[in-house]
């Protein structure tokens, strides 16, 4: 066992030992205790714990990643999420607060006297809660499969049963306290090697200062004037430039703030301080916590995005020992290589990695493929293929001898639990990296799954079912309600519809389109009535979970697009296949998807008999 294998298991081991005892000093003696914490946390602690709740794995471990390889467009996540919850503080916490309520359904159905409507707003928040816990998953799944070199599933496991143990014991009680300290921790793991990586790189303690400053040694050349230089030389758009439209950015922005402010796990995190004027100092502390890593996140894209740039482009572009030689590459690489979230291929046999836009190339040549395998359009995919082929023997790179970008698999999730290693940094600094990512996903999966248990405990069988339950018997259903929530997020975790930040966006979209316009409407207008509460609730779930379906997969078990052009595509190829079988068996000889037949469904081979599809 390496020593960087043993430091990051005491590391972590440490966190996870005191994240039990944590659990088991503070466990919920009372459904009180269980939902709220007794509604008597300090302003500035419950400020905390939101910003542990809030910093999610999205936010440590896949942001800073989508500003490295988004650049300024993906900066829309970042204003999003801040904005969203400056609009969360200012215009819901306290008068939801005010109401004095457990939960966002109780508050739902109390204002607008429905059981109806707390049953749908039960739906949705179950519906976001889970989307977004599956985002968590796979970042937990990623920190475990490489500092702790387990399997992606193995990691899950374990995490799973790490939130299941502090989360079920100690309630909101214990998930408060533990929060305080899992954001002690990932802000540490966060910042302290962006600090030594701005030094480095910059000279300058502060990375917030060191984006904006001169590279050491350069005689005045800027950090992003050099990372554009070096993107721009290899094919890739401007790192500081927009790339999308401004009216898709803006979209996008306006709904990761207003889905921010629906998340029913952080709105919970109001109802635990003692007076409303303790909502609005605990919101205002939250905003302060947070910040630290939000102003820090694109400092540490940015420059994990030069730091991998210049390990692969080692010397002058289209030079033969411009590029690194595959087998000397670093040992960091390796690293990510075995979890499958990082990988290359030498196209042109030269030895050498070659990391750069190929106009599309590699992106159609893999969509032709899957189109061969999978029965798709293949006629589409080849003429794209093609295409994109003769776009980049046009280019200065196929003069170079370059055959496609050999970087083919560069996961977003990666780019801040690698950036040490790729900066050199100390085992201890990488521990602690793996340690934080492992805190934001545990403390935000942690509120999720709590914001579901008590949705089911005590708004749906409390309040609806079983209303003569004593707390004994109701605080036993919320445990039992948790313990199924997690198994089932476990379950859809295994299988993301994308990186972290991906599935948690689709999460703030079910939260902004349904749970987010009754609670505003709820506090803000007095005129709204029932009717108009579940109508808009159901109309913004079903229009969103129609989106997602569309695009991602019906509950993303089966994966893909599930769009008429492909559905449509899928049974032609089938009809096809069934006809070729006939023609076969007609023939007296046996029909295989691969045995020849160039237009049947996984097919690799050109077709040799045209007689297999005169049908």
């Amino acid at each position: 066992m390496s020593n960087l294998m043993i430091t990051t298991y005491l590391v972590v081991g440490a966190t996870f030992a005191l994240y039990l005892y944590i659990a088991l000093k503070s466990r919920a003696k009372n459904t009180g205790e269980f939902y709220v914490a007794g509604k008597g946390i300090h302003p500035v602690l419950n400020g905390m714990a939101t910003g542990a709740d809030w910093m999610s794995a999205a936010s440590f471990i896949s942001m800073a990643g989508m500003l490295a390889m988004g650049g300024y467009d993906a900066s829309a996540y970042l204003m999003g999420w801040t904005g969203g919850y400056c609009l969360l503080a200012m215009l819901l916490a306290p008068y939801l607060r005010k109401y004095g309520k457990f939960t966002v359904p109780e508050f739902i159905g109390d204002r607008f006297y429905s059981q109806t409507a707390r049953l749908v707003a039960i739906i949705c928040l179950i519906v976001a809660s889970l989307t977004y816990v599956i985002g968590q998953m796979k970042g937990i799944g990623v920190a475990f499969s490489r500092f702790l070199e387990l399997p992606f599933e193995v990691g899950l496991v374990v995490g799973m049963a790490i939130v299941f143990v502090y989360a079920v014991l100690g309630g909101m009680k214990g998930v408060t306290y533990t929060q305080i300290a899992q954001y002690v921790v990932l802000i540490f793991a966060y910042t302290v090697p962006a600090v030594f990586i701005s030094i480095q790189l910059t000279g300058h303690p502060l990375p917030q200062i060191g984006l904006g400053g001169t590279l050491s040694g350069s005689e005045g050349v800027y950090l992003l004037d050099k990372l554009d230089k070096v993107v721009v030389e290899l094919g890739f758009t401007a790192y500081t430039s927009q790339k999308g439209s401004t009216l898709d950015i803006f979209l996008l922005t306006m709904s990761l703030m207003i889905g921010t402010a629906g998340l029913p796990h952080v709105i919970t995190r109001f109802f635990t301080v003692p007076k409303v004027k303790d909502a609005r100092s605990s919101a205002g502390w939250a905003l302060v916590f947070i910040a630290i890593l939000y102003t820090t996140a694109p400092a540490v894209g940015a420059m994990a995005r030069l730091n991998l740039m210049n390990t692969v482009q080692t010397g002058e572009i289209g030079a033969p020992e411009g590029n690194l030689v595959a087998e000397d590459r670093p040992q960091w690489m390796h690293n990510w290589e075995k979890t499958g979230l990082l990988g290359f291929e030498d196209k042109n046999g030269d030895g050498r990695i070659q990391y750069y836009s190929d106009n599309g190339l590699s992106a159609a040549e893999a969509a032709l493929a899957k189109a061969l395998k999978e029965g798709g359009d293949v006629t589409a995919a080849q003429a794209k293929a093609d295409e994109a082929a003769a776009k980049h023997a046009e280019s200065k790179f196929a003069g170079f001898g370059w055959k496609g970008n050999e970087m083919t698999k560069v996961d977003n999730d990666i780019m801040v639990l690698a950036n040490p290693e790729i900066a050199r940094l100390p085992n201890w600094v990488i521990a602690l990296v793996a340690a934080g990512g492992i805190a934001a996903a545990l403390s935000t999966a942690a509120g999720l799954l709590l914001a579901i248990s008590s949705s089911i405990s005590h708004d749906l069988l409390k309040s609806m079912l079983a209303k003569n339950i004593d707390d004994k018997t109701e605080l036993l259903y919320g445990r039992i309600a948790m313990g199924g929530a997690i198994l089932l997020a476990g379950y859809l975790g295994l299988n993301p519809p994308g990186f972290a930040a991906q599935v948690v966006a689709l999460a703030f979209g079910l939260a902004a389109s349904s749970i987010f316009p009754a609670i505003m409407m709820g506090i803000f207008v007095k005129r709204m009535n029932s009717a108009g509460a579940i109508c808009g609730m159901l109309a913004g779930l079903g229009s969103t979970l129609l989106y997602i379906f569309w695009f991602k997969g019906f509950m993303f078990l089966f994966r893909g697009s599930g769009r008429p052009d492909k559905l449509c595509r899928r049974l032609r190829g089938f009809k096809l296949h069934q006809g070729a079988a006939r023609a076969h068996s007609a023939s007296g000889r046996r029909h295989s998807g691969s045995d020849g037949c160039g237009r049947c469904p996984g097919s690799l081979i050109p077709a040799r008999d045209s007689s297999c599809h005169r049908q």
